[in-house]
């Protein structure tokens, strides 16, 4: 990992990111073709300090606080989706890093810049063994794995008594096998392929169990009273992936206003989009579910940053703003790609991209809209909520 020009502080981050927006639209159409992030993004990305948000401070990195991670992400996915979703993927994976003993974090950050990647579905099995687990299995979705130095591998431990024990564990990406197998629709440009152990041995000191993790329990020292790391993970991943909708609306809704003055209605007398009642209704409809959007976020923000204790209730809440956040953008992208013709089905206009990415967005497992006002509501009807990822 060679050493970048990233600023030591993140003051100016959103600043620095919005000045890369056009160099990262114009790579966009190739980063898709590509199915993976290029190089040249990720380095501009880097020298900006996105990968250093949740890096510990100890380690060269910024702890930034909630509402700037979104700015700043919000920033990439208005360039481009799949380079933010990377992105905040690798941004969550640092803040679940900080979370391991310390000894492994003094392995993982050898410097304020490196890239985690990590995968939630335990599809690898580990085996205790001396000093350690052995691990084997495939994982997929394992976005941005290209350019990762390291890998947060979900394993379980199988139990005859009982359900199995799940495990991240921390991998170095030279110890795993990255297949080339994501060929996808939307979100087609992160990279997300899949990664392959073969009797991988993970010491203990780089193990971090799931279970207690998610009711706060987690096995740094050094963090364990810092404030900004005893934010529950999966209210914080509601923070992380709310930007890559409100980007790729603002970008529609943005691109179809200025669209609108160049061209006209096909079959009618409109010689201007812009000048018919039908385009206003559009465009306004589209502005005010961004609008919803972005209260929605903001107040769900601002309760994450004021600080627990985060009950039940409350983390259900949160995560149906989260899910509910990504289907008005989606709304909103769909009105505004309905009313942008034939025309924009063209590879190199942004709004057919933003359709696949936002419908890719609200698909994820986390993410799905009907997933999560179900947990809330069953929470609201006094039922247990039906997951322990809250």
């Amino acid at each position: 990992m060679a050493p970048s020009s990233a600023p030591r502080t993140d003051t100016g981050i959103v600043e620095r990111v919005r000045a890369l927006r056009p160099f990262i639209g114009e790579q966009a159409l190739r980063t898709e073709q590509e199915r993976s992030v290029p190089d040249e993004v990720v380095a501009a990305l880097t020298d900006a300090g996105v990968y250093r948000m949740n890096v510990p401070r100890r380690y060269g990195g910024y702890q930034t606080r909630p509402r700037v991670q979104v700015d700043t992400l919000a920033e990439i996915a208005a360039a481009c989706g799949s380079t933010a979703f990377a992105a905040l993927i690798q941004a969550g994976c640092a803040f679940i890093a900080a979370l391991f003993p310390d000894e492994a974090q003094d392995e993982i950050f050898t410097g304020p810049d490196v890239r985690v990647g990590g995968t939630l579905v335990p599809d690898a099995v580990a085996v205790a063994t001396d000093g350690g687990y052995v691990v084997n299995g495939t994982s997929g979705f394992a976005t941005g794995c290209r350019h990762a130095d390291w890998h947060l591998l979900t394993a379980r431990v199988e139990n005859a008594d009982g359900p199995p024990e799940v495990l991240w564990t921390a991998v170095p990406m030279a110890e795993l096998e990255i297949l080339d197998d994501w060929f996808v629709s939307g979100l087609a440009g992160s990279g997300s392929d899949s990664v392959v152990a073969r009797d991988v041995f993970v010491p203990a000191h780089r193990v971090l169990p799931v279970g207690p993790m998610l009711a706060g329990e987690f096995p740094s020292k050094t963090n364990a009273d810092d404030p900004f790391y005893r934010t529950p993970v999966l209210l914080m991943f509601c923070a992380w992936t709310a930007p890559a909708a409100l980007g790729l609306a603002r970008a529609a809704l943005e691109g179809f206003t200025e669209r609108i003055h160049r061209r006209g209605i096909t079959y009618t007398f409109h010689q201007r989009q812009s000048e018919a009642a039908v385009t206003h209704l559009q465009a306004a409809e589209a502005a005010m579910k961004l609008a919803c959007a972005e209260s929605l976020t903001g107040d769900f923000l601002a309760r994450i940053e004021a600080g627990g204790p985060f009950g039940v209730a409350e983390r259900a809440r949160i995560r149906a703003q989260s899910g509910y956040v990504a289907r008005l953008c989606k709304e909103a992208v769909d009105i505004v790609a309905s009313a942008s013709g034939a025309s924009s089905l063209r590879r190199e206009v942004p709004i057919q991209r933003a359709v696949r990415d936002v419908q890719a967005l609200n698909l994820h497992s986390f993410v799905n809209p009907a997933t999560n006002l179900e947990l809330y509501g069953r929470v609201l009807s006094g039922l247990d909520a039906g997951t322990p990822f809250l």
